[in-house]
């Protein structure tokens, strides 16, 4: 019975099979899944970075030319204040903030 069973389980598993190469496709498979994520969540932050760090920055600037605008400051004050705010940021490149 046992040689049977065996001879059996021999005659069927008895080669690679006509799927024999897609064992590869398969690990092939999920790095190009995360891959795909890996390029669509870091796009996205790099966006939110940017919308992020140009808002803050922009406010300010755009909230003194409104302010330049109404008449609250004269233009002397105005660009005394705009460089402070210039000199003031943070910049980001290469090597990180510096």
């Amino acid at each position: 019975m046992n040689t049977a069973l065996a001879a059996a389980t021999v005659a069927h598993w008895g080669g690679p099979g006509p799927f024999f190469p897609f064992f590869i496709f398969i690990p092939l498979f999920w790095i190009a899944v995360i891959v795909a994520l890996a390029i669509v969540f870091g796009r996205r932050r790099r966006a939110m970075w940017g919308y992020w760090h140009e808002q803050g920055a922009g406010s300010a600037e755009q909230t003194l030319a409104q302010r330049y605008a109404n008449g609250d400051i004269d233009e002397q004050e105005y660009r005394a204040r705009l460089e402070v705010l210039r000199a003031n940021r943070p910049q980001f490149g290469p090597g990180g903030p510096r």
